[in-house]
């Protein structure tokens, strides 16, 4: 499932994504922050967990994400 998933970039825990700085198709480098999650007054980087390109984003900014849900995923390594 999605706990295993390595192309998957998850919320750590429930809160706000307060911030969103890619998009389907763009390149990243592992390590660049996808987006930011504040949650219990902490931000919360969401880094790529590899190079790649994003094949989907699935939350916009501004939106409420649950603990563990799936918010953008990378295209699989070919």
């Amino acid at each position: 499932g999605r706990e295993t998933d390595p192309d998957a970039v998850i919320a750590p825990m429930s809160g706000t994504l307060t911030k969103l700085m890619t998009e389907s198709g763009r390149k990243v480098a592992g390590g660049d922050v996808l987006a930011i999650v504040e949650a219990m007054k902490m931000q919360l980087e969401l880094r790529a967990p590899r190079d790649g390109v994003v094949a989907e984003v699935v939350v916009q900014a501004g939106a409420q994400v649950k603990n563990r849900q799936l918010l953008l995923r990378l295209k699989p390594k070919e």
